[in-house]
């Protein structure tokens, strides 16, 4: 049987666990719903509702410091920069420094099938956590977490906007260099656990360009676009593969 993520946490976090007043709550943010299907008598629930209360809870955070650092955007550039930290790989990626993805308890399969790095599972777990934070010790507290987890992401989205149409930037930028149109392909790799999650991939010459994940295809599609722009913008050429590595990790953002 899996351990209780709590009982051994890595040094990064190992101060937010604790501090928990209420540990089944830290138990539950981390426990997948593959998980709670494979030991309905002693974990019934998964960690849907919390990530749900989470997804919340970050969009409010993110839109209040947005707000608060930009006082001269309008409406349409706040909620440009609020897509872009709020994206399900941008959510992984802090996940992952956190190490949650240890954390979380699996099924079997969903752990043998690489679980622990989906993209999906590891925002989803992110969210989790901010919305245990919030019912264990407020808004302040999950307000502060998430600043601080998201505070380099949050400079950087404040200095350098992100577009609004990062699809049609690709195109006109892919067209441009004689790369013909991106293509994007799409999975709902999360199955019945999460089933408003996508994954994408934007393939440019016939290798990927970049990785993105939202709540809606066109979401994961954008995003997908955003970081085929990013690593464009930082190698200086043309939109070329993404190194081999794993998508959730976003080492080069």
């Amino acid at each position: 049987m899996a351990k209780n993520p709590a009982d051994s946490p890595t040094p990064a976090v190992e101060e937010l666990y604790e501090s928990f007043q209420d540990q089944s709550l830290l138990r539950l943010a981390f426990t997948h719903g593959s998980y709670s299907n494979e030991h309905p008598d002693t974990s019934p629930e998964s960690n849907e509702r919390l990530e749900f209360l989470g997804d919340a809870l970050v969009g409010l955070v993110l839109a209040e410091e947005i707000y608060k650092r930009c006082p001269r955007l309008k409406e349409g550039q706040l909620t440009a920069i609020r897509s872009s930290l709020a994206r399900g790989d941008t959510l992984a990626h802090a996940a992952d420094n956190l190490g949650l993805g240890e954390r979380l308890l699996m099924g079997k399969g969903e752990t043998a099938s690489g679980g622990r790095c989906r993209l999906s599972n590891l925002a989803a777990a992110f969210e989790a956590l901010v919305g245990a934070l919030f019912l264990d010790q407020g808004y302040l507290a999950a307000r502060a977490f998430v600043v601080e987890t998201l505070t380099d992401e949050l400079s950087g989205a404040v200095e350098r906007p992100v577009s609004k149409d990062a699809k049609s930037l690709l195109q006109e930028l892919a067209q441009g260099n004689g790369q013909g149109l991106p293509v994007y392909r799409v999975n709902q790799t999360s199955g019945e656990h999460d089933p408003e999650r996508f994954e994408a991939e934007a393939v440019v010459s016939g290798q990927v360009a970049g990785r993105g994940a939202g709540r809606r295809k066109a979401l994961a599609e954008q995003a997908a676009a955003e970081d085929a722009l990013e690593r464009f913008i930082k190698s200086r050429g043309h939109p070329g593969p993404v190194r081999q590595v794993s998508a959730e990790s976003r080492a080069e953002a």
